[in-house]
């Protein structure tokens, strides 16, 4: 007899959890957040991100795939469409599981997951801070290219210092040859 790889499932078979998973997900793209428990939370999240990351890729191929999962024609479209382009700068990290606490009913544990669309602190920090090195390298190069006009315009009152030091050395040169000639 075939033993369970994992552990418990949700419907009690693989295909019933693979709708659930299905339609928790459909929910998830349509409303952007939804409550459930944690046990289906915890197991919506690497398959919604999935979805995601293929959405984000486009092409046809990708859109066949994901429709594969979700039957609903419209949550494709908008998980293409709109979600897709808002995650275009993210490498991961979709969703976010919230404990809410547990449910009155059955005290079972509760969590809200939701999709993450707002820019996250360490995103801003990491932008401001590569936008602050690209500034000081752009001023690292300006201050390099003054230093070196101002070497090109010293450098020709050097060489004109040279050439008037040289005519200087020439004219006592000949004032000394002058003066010993007049001591013979």
């Amino acid at each position: 007899m075939p033993k369970p790889k994992k552990a418990h499932r949700l419907g009690g078979s693989a295909s019933h959890q693979k709708k659930i998973l299905s339609n928790l997900a459909a929910q998830l793209f349509e409303h952007g957040a939804i409550k459930t428990t944690d046990t289906k939370a915890k197991l919506l999240r690497p398959y919604a991100e999935q979805l995601i990351t293929k959405a984000k890729g486009g092409s046809v191929a990708d859109r066949r795939n994901v429709a594969k999962l979700l039957p609903q024609k419209d949550i494709v479209a908008k998980l293409f469409d709109e979600i897709a382009p808002v995650f275009e700068n993210r490498e991961g990290g979709y969703t976010r599981i919230i404990k809410l606490g547990n449910r009155k009913g059955d005290n079972a544990p509760i969590s809200m997951i939701a999709l993450v669309t707002e820019e996250t602190a360490t995103t801003e920090a990491t932008r401001a801070t590569r936008a602050a090195a690209s500034k000081k390298a752009e001023e690292a190069k300006a201050a390099e290219a003054e230093e070196a006009k101002a070497e090109e315009a010293d450098a020709p009152e050097v060489e004109a210092d040279e050439a008037t030091d040289a005519e200087a050395e020439a004219e006592a040169k000949d004032a000394t040859e002058a003066d010993a000639e007049e001591d013979k």
